[in-house]
């Protein structure tokens, strides 16, 4: 193979790496969103702390028409510790903190030869994090309301592994303000609720603003002891970004992701305080986003009660 055209490969890969790994972002950054506890802030004094595994492998993606395409095997392992804390009766504080992330893109193989044309890499850092005030506004009320301030902070990489083309985090500060409504009711078998959010990101660095949404539903059985959650997610683009940011020389940085997600997650308590959880979530339409889904397993500690 031609030095010519070993280069004009080695472009092209980095261009679709640099893609691939915003595309895992994307859905990343919004599976740390979907964790919040909807209109019902944490009490005062009382906590919820979560310790979890979240990871993604991909080989086929939306294109930005919304046709699926495939790349280059690629993923991304987030362990993050999640919790709310009661600050007061009304408000709370949420903090999301991935701080082991490994992200990486497999080896490039000759399919003719078996040959190694390019090699995989990857890094291990701490991931972008997200720290956010939830306010009640209807305490009192059947229909619990809450407004959230939640702030993303860049503490991700951006540029890592050896071409510069591996990212924890997308390096942009972002501000997204939400509201949650919610409601329950009990029979004598099983609690049921429900949650509407609506959001709107704020996002620098050339990003596109976003529009955010979600539905919830659960179902508690055996006094609470199971929970069964359903979740109907999504991102809409402003479009008011560059389409195409510069990130380097040797590759472009794709933006205005958006997606519609459905999900599941089952919770059980061993103790009244102690459980582990399970989830799943998947994009079934999209635009610069994975078409393959994304897995979850984690620990809880629940002091809410």
């Amino acid at each position: 193979m031609s030095r010519s055209v070993t280069a004009n490969l080695k472009t092209k890969y980095l261009v679709m790496t640099k893609k691939v790994i915003f595309i895992i972002l994307a859905l990343y950054t919004f599976s740390s969103w979907s964790y919040a506890g909807g209109g019902w802030p944490v009490p005062k004094g009382g906590f919820y702390f979560k310790l979890s595994e979240w990871w993604l492998i991909s080989d086929r993606h939306y294109t930005d028409a919304g046709q699926i395409d495939p790349n280059i095997t690629s993923g991304i392992f987030n362990t993050s510790i999640y919790t709310e804390y009661g600050l007061t009766n009304r408000l709370g504080l949420v903090v999301y903190f991935p701080f082991l992330s490994r992200a990486y893109v497999n080896n490039v193989v000759s399919g003719t030869t078996g040959d190694l044309l390019i090699a995989g890499d990857a890094i291990n850092t701490i991931g972008d994090t997200d720290i956010g005030l939830k306010y009640s506004l209807t305490p009192q009320g059947s229909i619990k309301t809450a407004v959230t301030l939640t702030l993303g902070l860049p503490l991700g990489n951006s540029s890592g592994g050896s071409q510069q083309n591996l990212q924890t985090g997308d390096g942009e500060f972002n501000q997204m303000l939400s509201f949650d409504a919610g409601t329950s009711f009990s029979t004598k078998r099983v609690t049921f609720y429900t949650n509407v959010m609506m959001g709107v990101n704020n996002r620098t660095n050339d990003f596109s603003d976003e529009f955010r949404y979600g539905l919830e539903f659960g179902a508690g059985f055996l006094d609470r002891k199971i929970w069964i959650v359903g979740r109907l997610t999504g991102v809409e683009s402003f479009k008011n970004g560059a389409t195409a940011a510069q990130v380097n020389s040797t590759s472009i940085f794709a933006n205005n992701s958006e997606y519609t997600s459905y999900g599941a997650e089952l919770s059980y308590y061993l103790t009244s305080k102690i459980g582990f959880n399970v989830g799943y979530a998947s994009a079934f339409r999209g635009e610069l986003i994975f078409a393959n889904p994304s897995y979850t397993v984690g620990v809880f500690l629940d002091f809410t009660k």
